[in-house]
């Protein structure tokens, strides 16, 4: 923590940011713990490496006998995309080069998003027999697109979510960091009580459940792993 009562969380998995399910408990537990601290004011969320996240380790699942990892990632996923919702104070994500999966759950439920001009964002999961995370899609572009962008594994860069409202502000990569963090000032400077009580009221007021439609989803990539669709998926994939 800064001497703003900024907190940074850097996620750091060579070679690709795609996190084991251990890994998205531990940033669920960095995620909780930096909220649960009086004096952090704000989060800054960003990624070291190639880019800010790949999602799930694959190799992981495939290596894991019976459906212990499945529930493990889903599980982890979903603890991390709530710690980034629930955290009592806002959190800025950081973005950087590419952006998938479980990556878009953690960006999405974001309160602030600022982008290197690198930045792209996507979700393959119909390419790895897998759903999840168009609930957090859907936050960051409209409707139609998310779709579009589902049905084809495309991705959109930070140029159009800067276009879309969803991207604060697309920045050279040498100023992300920077970028991020003077967003994060500028919310500390604020009355703290103030800002939770903020956090708190807009989570209020979402139009639906995050965290209760992302947990909809994940029942449909179960069914596709029990039938053994996924598995034929990513063999072809790999």
């Amino acid at each position: 923590m800064d001497d703003f009562g900024v907190a940074e969380i850097v996620m750091a998995n060579p070679p690709v940011n795609a996190l084991p399910v251990a890994g998205w408990f531990a940033l669920a537990a960095a995620l909780d713990a930096a909220g649960a601290d009086p004096a952090v004011r704000a989060v800054v969320l960003r990624a070291e490496g190639r880019g800010f996240n790949a999602g799930v380790d694959i190799k992981e699942l495939q290596a894991a006998t019976g459906y212990g990892a499945l529930v493990g990632v889903n599980r982890g996923c979903a603890a991390a995309f709530s710690a980034v919702y629930d955290c009592p104070v806002p959190v800025i994500a950081a973005v950087h080069g590419f952006c998938l999966g479980g990556g878009i759950g953690l960006v999405g439920n974001a309160d602030v998003i600022v982008a290197a001009d690198d930045a792209t964002f996507g979700l393959p999961e119909v390419d790895r027999g897998a759903l999840g995370a168009a609930t957090h899609l859907s936050r960051l572009v409209p409707q139609h697109k998310m779709r579009a962008m589902m049905y084809t594994s495309a991705t959109a860069t930070a140029a159009e979510l800067h276009a879309f409202g969803s991207v604060l502000t697309v920045v050279p990569r040498d100023e992300l960091r920077a970028a991020a963090f003077a967003v994060a000032h500028d919310i500390a400077t604020k009355n703290p009580a103030v800002i939770r009580a903020a956090k708190e009221s807009l989570n209020g007021i979402d139009p639906w459940d995050p965290k209760r439609s992302y947990r909809y989803e994940q029942g449909f990539t179960f069914e596709l792993n029990l039938t053994g669709v996924a598995d034929q998926v990513r063999d072809e994939f790999r």
